[in-house]
């Protein structure tokens, strides 16, 4: 399938990547230059604007960084729905509001395109290795068109439900990962302060009740697991910045449903703290030196 993708950021660029080696003929754009000359570089061809890119593809995928973002490509004048051709499916990867994801997906509906949220879990890591979690809105009949190219991405293609409810999905999970890495990060530095070997409190921790993908997969404390942010400075991951970014979306979705999320608004105030004091490019796991520095 030719496919247009737009957006070739940290997790744009190599879903991308593994939609080439699965085959896909990918026309792309992004405004950074070096972002798609390194698609090029992969096999891709390159395209001026989203409306050109879009025009010349048989599928439309998107991965922007926030809801303004997506509108402006989708909506404006040299966006995706100027270009791309009746009864083309497009597909918005970006993490955004559901209300913004319904609202681009019915002018787009509108305009004879039918279109899925399908915003994603498994950081830069697993759009390397094409394990994401797909968590897809839209009709039944998108999602099994859709899926395929999806499953050269990732490992787990999951329907939500109608349109925005992949946006849903995803918030309500990275709420609850922003919580339990901050739970996280204030055992490990109080474990540490009290003088236990932090190695050995992480072992405990993964095969007692405070298990969660924080403690196991990803923990924040340095020196405990390799091949993590925290191993590394804490550079690559998940931003910071984006953590904050979603805990606001999750924030902003509470506040239209008539929903409480107290810890999500204290973890949402720790995040705006640690980028006001310019740690927001740090990986979110990071958040532990706000603990540490605390000694």
């Amino acid at each position: 399938m030719k496919i247009s993708f737009i957006g070739l950021g940290h997790m744009g660029a190599p879903m991308a990547r593994n939609l080439v080696k699965a085959g896909h003929a990918l026309v792309v754009f992004d405004i950074v230059k070096a972002n798609v000359d390194a698609l090029t570089a992969a096999g891709a061809s390159a395209a001026k604007s989203p409306r050109e890119c879009a025009a010349q593809g048989e599928l439309v995928i998107t991965m922007l960084p926030s809801s303004p973002h997506v509108k402006a490509v989708y909506l404006g004048g040299d966006g995706v729905l100027a270009g791309v051709a009746h009864g083309i499916t497009v597909i918005d990867c970006s993490t955004i509001d559901p209300h913004t994801a319904r609202e681009v997906a019915a002018q787009s509906l509108e305009r004879g395109n039918p279109m899925a949220d399908a915003p994603v879990s498994g950081g830069t890591g697993g759009a390397e290795a094409g394990t994401l979690t797909f968590m897809v809105g839209g009709t039944q009949q998108v999602f099994e068109h859709i899926a395929p190219i999806l499953k050269a991405m990732g490992k787990n293609i999951v329907h939500c439900g109608a349109c925005g409810t992949g946006q849903v999905a995803k918030i309500c999970n990275n709420l609850l990962l922003g919580i339990t890495m901050i739970g996280v990060a204030e055992a490990m530095n109080l474990g540490a302060a009290l003088g236990i070997d932090t190695k050995v409190l992480a072992g405990i921790i993964n095969t007692s009740s405070g298990r969660c993908w924080s403690s196991d997969t990803y923990n924040p404390y340095p020196g405990v697991m390799e091949n993590v942010p925290a191993a590394r400075g804490y550079t690559g991951g998940f931003g910071a910045d984006l953590m904050l970014k979603d805990l606001g979306l999750a924030a902003d979705a509470a506040r239209q449903a008539k929903q409480s999320v107290v810890l999500g608004a204290a973890a949402q105030q720790l995040y705006q703290m640690f980028s006001a004091m310019g740690f927001g490019g740090k990986d979110f796991s990071a958040i532990i030196n706000m603990y540490r520095t605390a000694q």
